[in-house]
């Protein structure tokens, strides 16, 4: 259980926004943050591939990947799909001197626009005409939105969690807000729960997406990222640090990514209250599999063609990691239309 207080420390959203947004934060270095942990984008282009049918599915023909990295994703969306419009949004500048291929890679085509710092979005009127009748795609982007980590004290008081930018030690300060409240009585019900019992508040999670839905008209947006529902709300938390490709404590000082799993099903009441017009919350796995990615293995007759056999099996690999509901499979998918009807997801 967390301690009370001994000295100064800040609430962690606060730490949190600076440790990777801030003027030396974790992603703005060179590189960017795919060499510290593996996602479905870095783990196959069958994602991209699917990204690419789903869009067409919907009669859309512009991608907008927002906390774009430095241009994965669209740099395999290219080359799946060459006549698509792609256009990346991140908190870096214009990525340069990266060739576009299957494996990274800005293509020269595509468009980017620059975000203010942290969940911040470009400004809506500059976002409106690229998300535009597009297909918007935020991959892993809401669980790296700060958002405020409550925990319950021995008395049963909800009370913010606050850490040590240096050392990432915590301490327990003070009630939480009104606001932060409010939230966690509808979506993470903590009355009766044990001390040390932690909520990571979705409340900034909710705003981001509801802005990003309000600047998207006539689009399909989709959101994928590691979930929970309020029935099966982790007791603990799901802070997480990642560096070097391993997890490792979450010490906001700016050396590692910072993560917490999304409240997926409180995102989806944000954005109908924003004006969503229909909405689809799923698994990965089911999704995936709805749009063509394919885990059988070939049948074993390598004989005729030794390397397009072993070409196939590479895919049935990638694509079983893809829809491992252990793994990557168990991300959640929330799409949402401000328009155009849902495609059926159904396997």
């Amino acid at each position: 259980m967390t301690q009370d207080r001994p000295g100064p420390a800040l609430p962690w959203a606060d730490a949190w926004e600076e440790a990777l947004y801030g003027p030396h934060g974790f992603y703005r270095r060179t590189g960017g943050p795919a060499a510290h942990f593996r996602t479905g984008v870095s783990a196959s282009p069958l994602l991209a591939g699917a990204l690419a049918r789903l869009a067409r599915a919907c009669g859309l023909h512009r991608v907008v990947d927002v906390g774009a990295g430095r241009g994965e994703l669209l740099g395999q969306l290219a080359v799946h799909n060459p006549t698509l419009e792609l256009v990346g949004v991140d908190v870096v500048p214009r990525p340069t001197g990266q060739p576009a291929s299957a494996s990274a890679g800005l293509p020269a085509s595509a468009g980017w626009l620059q975000a203010p710092g942290g969940a911040g979005l470009p400004p809506a009127e500059v976002l409106r005409e690229v998300c535009r009748s597009a297909l918007v795609v935020a991959h892993e982007w809401l669980d790296v939105v700060p958002c405020p980590v409550l925990e319950v004290d021995g008395n049963g008081v909800v009370r913010q969690v606050e850490v040590d930018v240096r050392t990432g030690s915590e301490w327990l300060g003070a009630r939480a807000d009104a606001d932060d409240l409010d939230w966690v009585r509808r979506w993470w019900a903590v009355d009766g729960a044990a001390a040390g019992t932690r909520v990571e508040v979705g409340v900034p999670r909710d705003r981001a997406w509801a802005s990003l839905l309000e600047s998207a008209p006539d689009a399909v947006l989709l959101a994928v990222d590691y979930a929970h529902a309020r029935e099966d709300r982790p007791p603990f938390g799901t802070l997480a640090g990642f560096r070097d490709g391993r997890a490792c404590p979450p010490r906001p000082d700016g050396s590692c990514d910072i993560t917490a799993h999304v409240a997926l099903d409180a995102v989806a009441a944000a954005g109908r209250s924003a004006g969503a017009s229909a909405t689809l919350l799923t698994t990965q796995r089911r999704a995936l599999l709805g749009l063509g990615v394919d885990p059988r293995r070939p049948a074993a007759d390598p004989g005729h063609d030794p390397r397009g056999y072993l070409a196939a099996l590479q895919r049935a690999g990638e694509a079983a990691e893809l829809v491992d509901p252990g793994g990557l499979g168990g991300f959640g998918w929330l799409l949402q239309s401000t328009g155009p009807p849902l495609p059926d997801l159904a396997p």
